[in-house]
């Protein structure tokens, strides 16, 4: 079956648009969480992210009862005000068939977010249909950032045209740079009083740091165990990202 018929099949997927986030780290901004199927099973964290624990784990559980078709969260989206940063996928990932980025449903989403600044995180892999996905979503306006869990796969994001962010065990020392040369730099969240509501630099697609995120939280063991393993397969047969 070809991508070009993978990404035509239907979605069936729910999501769910909360018009006022209650996470602190967010701040008061629109938030939405995608149901799980949404998720590549290529993730690192696929077993064991931080949306399957505490209650961001029980609303996402619920989200098909209280979210609703793509179509509809699409219509919520486009009915945000103008110029208002939102957050996609607190929890979930970009819409897909068999690791294949739906490219209508994104474009769908991508043309509702017209005048907002809407953002996102994906661990889909970089195929060159995704990156194709990808690139024409940030160049429409809706910055998904790639989730990277290596500064060597932040090089192939960033050499792909896209923005990059980074998963870590510790908080990034001062003056740290990718491979390639490009600044890591900590989540201003981490370090201040700044909330996304308040920063937005993730949803900046032409900014050239790599925003680091620090394991955290009743997941940060799984988390620090998953990227022990991709670093020592890193180590061992390259990026592959």
């Amino acid at each position: 079956m070809s991508a070009h018929t993978l990404t035509d099949a239907p979605v069936t997927v729910t999501a769910h648009l909360v018009a006022k986030s209650g996470n602190a780290k967010t701040g008061p901004i629109p938030v939405s969480t995608t149901e799980r199927a949404s998720c590549p099973t290529s993730c690192a964290f696929y077993s064991g992210c931080y949306a399957s624990h505490g209650h961001t784990r029980i609303n996402w559980a619920k989200v098909p009862e209280r979210g609703g078709p793509w179509a509809a969260f699409v219509g919520k989206v486009a009915a945000l005000p103008d110029g208002q940063l939102w957050r996609h996928n607190e929890a979930g990932d970009l819409v897909h068939v068999d690791g294949v980025i739906h490219a209508p449903a994104l474009r769908a989403l991508v043309q509702a977010n017209s005048g907002k600044r809407g953002y996102t995180y994906t661990h889909h892999r970089l195929t060159p249909a995704n990156v194709r996905a990808l690139r024409d979503a940030n160049a429409g306006g809706f910055t998904v950032n790639v989730s990277c869990e290596t500064p060597a796969q932040a090089d192939i994001a960033r050499a792909a045209g896209l923005p990059a962010v980074l998963v870590v065990s510790e908080p990034p020392a001062k003056g740290a740079t990718t491979p390639d040369g490009h600044p890591i730099r900590q989540c201003p969240a981490e370090r201040s009083a700044v909330t996304c509501a308040n920063c937005g630099i993730c949803a900046r697609p032409d900014r050239q740091a790599v925003i680091a995120f620090t394991a955290h939280g009743p997941g940060a063991r799984g988390v620090r165990e998953a990227l022990q393993r991709v670093r020592l397969e890193e180590a061992t047969a390259g990026a592959t990202r």
